[in-house]
């Protein structure tokens, strides 16, 4: 869940919101599903770009998102042992509906706010497909090396900043 305010925007109930369904659920989730594993699996926690650096007018999200991707790591950390691994996909900005209506959040029309989105390396915004197929990566034998990692498929947003 995005809320696109500044901190001095935002109001508390708000930011436990976004933190609730960002980062406790990723926490509940992993506390609840790692004893039933056994030895062996994977998990893939979805983080954001915004959870590697800042963005702006969303302070809850920026920081629920951050949470997600440090607690990927301690979570690859403490279960590698038992062949668990633990990985955080990070997708950039992806047509969905939550993108959408964070252009009624800002005030900005959706079509110039898509337009801006797509200003990217790969000149357009991701679709969920692209986004489903880097999660299947992950969950298969082809990534069995990697753990702790944060996948970013962003097409190329943040490789220059």
């Amino acid at each position: 869940m995005v809320s696109r305010r500044s901190a001095l925007e935002l109001e508390e109930a708000e930011w436990d919101r976004v933190l609730d369904v960002n980062a406790k659920s990723v926490y509940l989730m992993c506390r609840h599903c790692i004893p039933r594993m056994g030895a062996g699996g994977s998990i893939i926690n979805l983080g954001s770009g915004w959870g590697l650096v800042g963005g702006p007018k969303a302070v809850a999200y920026c920081a629920s998102k951050g949470a997600v991707v440090l607690m990927t790591k301690a979570m690859a950390i403490d279960h590698g042992a038992r062949g668990i691994r633990v990985n955080c996909l990070c997708p950039g900005d992806t047509d969905t509906q939550m993108l959408r209506r964070e252009a009624s959040q800002l005030g900005v029309a959706e079509a110039e706010f898509l337009r801006q989105a797509a200003l990217r390396p790969l000149g357009r915004i991701g679709t969920p497909r692209e986004i489903a197929q880097a999660a299947v990566f992950l969950a298969s034998d082809a990534s069995s090396y990697m753990t702790g990692a944060t996948l970013l498929v962003d097409g190329g947003g943040l490789a220059g900043g």
